[in-house]
């Protein structure tokens, strides 16, 4: 017989595959240091663009590595393990990412590559493929998706940035499994020195319209605090972030009306 543990934990994945995330479990959210603003990640430049916009890859410079892990309400059998590398490579950086979601008896793995570069000066596009695997024990059938996404980065101003993201313009009639289409469009703006805020739409297959908002504000030299909110679930967030040398570290919680308090940790290491 099941334990009262694994039917509370069948049950929020089926509640999770249908109605998180915007409906939409296979473009994941990573990254401590956007989930503590309220998931605004379009325009964000940072580490983790491979998962959000492969166009700000074009502002990395540095080779990178970073891991991140996501404790959903607390419970490990959902939890995301993710871990990317940033590889400049000329005028363009390279991106290669890995995410796994779940535990032993349903599991979804994601892997991609991609590329970022800037197109002139205030112009920066990015492209990158996606693979995709679902798996089930039993006699579940195992599920398989390759797909693209594509980003662009627009500076109309010195203090203020636009992200454009596609993820997913396949249509369905063309794969065997339905993998969700996603459009995402946001802006940033630099306030000052030390605040900055941004928000941004999103829209997935056959679902409603989510809107994100946050801010990241430098309290003193390297340490930053964050906070924002999302539509979806009326979820607010909150989240820290502190740089040292060539190490940063970002915690980041996110509520949720019904299921409790979401929490993540990311950790990222320059080399140059």
């Amino acid at each position: 017989m099941y334990s009262l543990h694994k039917i509370i934990v069948s049950v929020l994945f089926v509640f999770l595959s249908s109605s998180a995330s915007g409906g939409d479990p296979y473009h994941i959210t990573v990254g401590a240091d956007g989930a503590g603003m309220g998931s605004v990640f379009i325009m964000k430049s940072g580490f983790w663009s491979s998962f959000h916009n492969q166009a700000l890859l074009a502002g990395n410079k540095s080779l990178s590595a970073g891991i991140n892990y996501e404790n959903r309400f607390n419970i490990s059998e959902l939890g995301t393990r993710s871990a990317g590398l940033i590889i400049p490579a000329g005028s363009a950086s390279i991106g290669i990412i890995y995410s796994r979601f779940g535990y032993y008896h349903f599991r979804r793995e994601m892997g991609g590559i991609s590329c970022g570069m800037a197109l002139s000066e205030n112009i920066a596009a990015g492209v990158q493929v996606d693979y995709f695997s679902e798996r089930t024990s039993g006699e579940y059938e195992n599920r398989q998706s390759v797909t693209f996404e594509a980003g662009l980065i627009i500076l109309p101003k010195e203090s203020i940035t636009i992200g454009i993201h596609i993820f997913n313009p396949v249509p369905n009639s063309l794969r065997k499994t339905f993998l969700p289409s996603v459009i995402r469009a946001g802006a940033g703006i630099k306030l000052s020195k030390v605040l900055s805020a941004g928000a941004e739409a999103e829209m997935s297959s056959g679902e409603k319209l989510i809107i994100r908002s946050g801010f990241e504000y430098e309290v003193f030299e390297k340490f930053m605090l964050r906070g924002g909110f999302c539509t979806e679930n009326t979820s607010f967030s909150f989240g820290l972030g502190y740089i040292l040398k060539s190490l940063q570290l970002d915690l980041g919680f996110a509520t949720h009306e019904k299921l409790g308090i979401t929490s993540s940790a990311s950790l990222i290491f320059k080399f140059n």
